[in-house]
């Protein structure tokens, strides 16, 4: 009889599940389900937390259809999750308000105004103070929502991220947890300890009560408990942060292993061991995975847009219809014929390098020729730039010697922009067979979990799709002279 491990990967704009046989450790299957971005004002961007369980919900029982799988062959379950997102609710699991998701800005001017302040703390948590992350979103929660304030008085209030809140409903209320690679991503964990700090806590004035317990990233997380899609009993024994769970997945367990994932937005992470590096260049310092008791960390950069621009292509401006038309699109557009267009996508502000929460998306350089095609086409550009100054901010502190990036998640399917980022970045960039990574990496870690696996076996199942080698051309070296030269005039 087949046994399977159930991946659950709650992203930005929907819950995947994905069944992963046991021993064999192939992807069997995955379903994907979208949720309601909800978008009150501008720079606010929320999630109905009942949405994001009913979306987890509706992806188990259909990926074990679509499997022709029962709940009885489900060995144990990884969680893998949006970071950042912050969920309030009471101790029956009820959510009191929506999600403020890592997007959101609203908290701009508390950062801006507390910046200074804020300075003597940062080699604790390696994180900037900005909008970003979490404590600022759950101070927010704290201060302006009347029900949020109240459970607090009453002691009966839950903050955490999205790895919190899933674990706890799916225990059935039973396991308030998370772990360090969600934890240090809060501004409430000290790096060093990989537990709540009292300072941090006490700047941004959250009580750590209302706090999940810290635990290592591989273990026993908890059962499942009174659920009307799973039987009880099955061991949860894996939450990893969506990014840290594609390094694993990409096989960057060891120092030196880079990786970025192409999804929302895209984020670069670099594997430093257990050296925490101090960036010089604008990158987070955080946690890969904590493993029998000593963290492992990480350099990250961050851009906010990636296949979210695309997105806005299909849903706003109407120019394409499915996310995978931009590629045939885009490739209409000659090199000769895009040299002033540039497409700057920070509909939700710059993260690293530069960290410019009020920026602004644009596109300059139009004509009256200019056309859908230049436009599809500067969007891929525009993702590759934005995701390059990160890269070579990593390059830069990076310890050991980048020649090549390993890539996944929906977006690295596109075959130009991988291309573009090749060439815009002077190093090759790298497919992996299964680009699902972030679900086969909270896999992966699950069986970990359990001492099903070990971390030296994992390098032996990651396969290569593809190579895409830079391009000496003159156009991208153009066209990355004058991305500096805008960026550093308009933002800087």
């Amino acid at each position: 009889m087949k046994r399977f491990i159930l991946s659950i990967d709650q992203g930005t704009t929907g819950s995947t599940a994905l069944l992963i046989d046991s021993k064999t450790l192939e992807l069997v299957e995955k379903v994907n389900h979208e949720f309601r971005q909800i978008l009150p004002r501008p720079g606010e961007v929320e999630h109905n937390l009942n949405d994001i369980f009913n979306s987890v919900k509706r992806a188990v029982v259909d990926v074990l259809e679509k499997a022709n799988a029962t709940v009885d062959d489900i060995e144990c379950i990884g969680i893998t999750n949006q970071r950042e997102t912050v969920c309030a609710y009471d101790k029956l699991g009820n959510p009191l308000c929506n999600a403020i998701v890592w997007q959101d800005r609203r908290t701009s001017k508390f950062c801006a105004d507390n910046a200074k302040a804020y300075s003597p703390l940062q080699d604790k948590t390696g994180l900037p103070l900005d909008p970003y992350f979490s404590a600022t979103k759950m101070r927010w929660m704290i201060e302006n929502n009347n029900i949020v304030k109240e459970a607090l008085e009453n002691k009966n209030l839950c903050l955490s991220n999205i790895d919190g809140f899933l674990l706890y409903k799916l225990s059935g209320n039973q396991s308030f947890k998370t772990e360090p690679s969600n934890a240090s991503r809060t501004l409430l964990m000290d790096l060093d300890t990989c537990q709540w700090d009292k300072d941090l806590c006490k700047f941004f004035n959250i009580p750590q009560f209302v706090l999940p317990e810290i635990q290592e990233s591989f273990g026993e997380f908890g059962v499942t408990k009174g659920l009307d899609f799973l039987p009880d009993g099955i061991r949860i024994t894996c939450m990893l942060g969506d990014q840290q769970a594609a390094l694993f997945g990409q096989a960057g367990h060891t120092e030196g292993e880079l990786k970025c994932t192409y999804g929302t937005g895209a984020f670069i992470v670099l594997n430093t061991g257990t050296k925490k590096i101090k960036s010089t260049n604008g990158l987070l310092t955080t946690v890969a995975y904590k493993f029998n008791s000593k963290p492992v960390y990480a350099l990250e950069g961050s851009s906010y847009i990636a296949g979210a621009a695309v997105q806005w292509l299909r849903d706003n401006l109407g120019i394409i219809k499915s996310a995978s038309e931009v590629e045939r699109l885009a490739s209409k557009a000659s090199n000769e014929s895009m040299e002033s267009v540039m497409f700057l996508p920070f509909f939700t502000g710059i993260g690293s390098p530069f960290w410019k929460a009020d920026a602004k998306a644009a596109i300059v350089g139009l004509s009256r020729d200019t056309s859908k095609e230049h436009i599809a086409r500067a969007c891929l550009e525009g993702m590759a730039l934005s995701i390059n100054d990160s890269i070579k901010a990593l390059v830069e502190d990076s310890p050991t010697i980048v020649n090549a990036i390993k890539v996944d998640g929906g977006a690295c399917q596109n075959n130009l922009l991988m291309q573009y980022q090749a060439n815009f970045s002077g190093n090759s960039i790298v497919r992996p067979a299964v680009i699902e990574t972030t679900g086969y990496g909270v896999a992966l870690g699950s069986l970990v979990g359990i001492g099903e696996l070990k971390m030296e076996e994992i390098s032996k199942l990651w396969k290569e799709d593809r190579i895409f080698d830079p391009q000496n051309d003159q156009y991208f070296s153009s066209k990355l002279r004058d991305w500096k030269t805008y960026i550093k005039k308009v933002f800087l």
